[in-house]
């Protein structure tokens, strides 16, 4: 493939999620789903304008990594530690009640299997891609809205990381299951020494750009530092520790959104992600979707697990919440906020794949999934937030 290619890859996919964003706004909605719809549009379930390739996969990882670099910025650290607690009750009943409903879901529509046959870990497997949440287009909307740095929003914010770690150790215990290789506890171990080397480097990483902030401030080495940090853990997490790129790139934004300039560093980061990676990531979604092979067996089931999965993070984490003293609005908010699946669902699938525990042919579901969650979670959102009060940003 010549390598110019690209470059109409990338003016079809600038302009037609643009023009598509503008639409959803007209619409009411948040231009995500603009985004999302465009690359259905221009990808392999109808136009077949654009294709997947390895490039666009990888702009696309970058647009999530500034998305949650920035979300990490705009994170209020004295609220994030306020809502620790709550974040992990919300994450752990995210995470089990969507695990219980796959797995009933699969035996509902195959029989029961017991513990000891194989069809049971393909059971559990439809229950864990389950537990994937997607935050980035969650918080794109809540940006969009003004009420990303609110409580609800860090809540939502903290649960999705910590739902994104139980999910590992999740993907790996059923793993196990199949192959007696793999390491559970490596895993948790790995990753409570991620987060515990993040805290200690974290607080060296923020004197020293607290330094240089004060000799420099408002200058554009501050932003260029930040991302190299961003890229930095989005690289040592997945790498060394087994831990999503995304959760090490929103650490950095953690550890550098006390210092003066985190606005000026997030108002950079945002020049990027509007203009190019941004657009890119969340069209990628759609050109993901190539619904054209579901059969009709396949599409009753599909749809049954979409259904699935969105009810049982609602559930999950919506009574969670409400048993955590949020009201019942702000509890339906949080609930909504967890069922976007994405990147993470997609990986986990792709891990099942690999090591035979799940089919090729459930691969369309989860492809479902991930758009009908990613286009109806933001209406659902502005839905929700229509009558609150707009916070402005500084």
């Amino acid at each position: 493939m010549e390598s110019y290619l690209v470059f109409k890859d990338l003016a079809i996919i600038i302009v037609v999620a643009k023009l598509f964003g503008i639409i959803a706004k007209k619409c009411k909605a948040p231009e995500v789903v603009g985004s999302i719809i465009a690359g259905i549009v221009i990808g392999p379930s109808a136009l077949h304008l654009v294709k997947q390739t390895d490039f666009l996969s990888q702009m696309a990882e970058i647009g999530v990594l500034l998305l949650m670099f920035s979300a990490g910025l705009g994170t209020n650290l004295k609220d994030l530690m306020k809502t620790g607690v709550m974040a992990f009750l919300i994450a752990c009943t995210g995470v089990f009640v969507p695990l219980v409903g796959g797995t009933l879901l699969y035996m509902g529509f195959y029989g029961y299997v017991p513990i000891h046959d194989p069809g049971f870990i393909r059971a559990i497997y439809i229950g864990t891609i389950m537990t994937a949440t997607s935050v980035s287009i969650t918080v794109q909307v809540l940006k969009e809205l003004g009420h990303l740095s609110e409580k609800v929003g860090t809540t939502i914010l903290s649960a999705a990381i910590i739902d994104d770690v139980i999910g590992v150790v999740v993907l790996t215990v059923v793993i196990g299951m199949k192959d007696p290789s793999s390491k559970p506890l490596k895993v948790v171990s790995n990753t409570v020494l991620f987060f515990a080397l993040s805290i200690i480097v974290g607080i060296i990483i923020y004197k020293i750009f607290k330094i240089i902030d004060k000799k420099h401030p408002h200058t554009r080495r501050v932003p260029i530092l930040g991302l190299a940090l961003c890229f930095a853990f989005g690289y040592v997490a997945e790498a060394i520790f087994g831990i999503a790129d995304i959760t090490g790139a929103f650490v950095a934004g953690i550890i550098l959104c006390s210092i003066n300039d985190s606005d000026y560093i997030a108002r950079k980061m945002d020049v990027s992600s509007y203009m190019l990676f941004g657009p890119i990531f969340f069209t990628m979604i759609g050109l993901k979707a190539d619904l054209s092979g579901l059969n009709k067996d396949m599409l009753l089931f599909s749809l049954a697990f979409v259904a699935v999965a969105l009810v049982t993070k609602i559930i999950g984490c919506g009574i969670m919440g409400k048993i955590c003293r949020f009201s019942n609005k702000d509890s339906l908010k949080i609930g909504v906020g967890m069922m976007t699946r994405g990147e993470v669902a997609l990986i986990v699938s792709q891990k099942g794949l690999n090591a035979g525990v799940l089919d090729s042919k459930y691969f369309a579901s989860v492809i479902l999934l991930i758009v009908v969650s990613s286009i109806i979670t933001p209406i659902f959102l502005k839905i929700l937030y229509k009558d609150d009060k707009v916070v402005k940003a500084a």
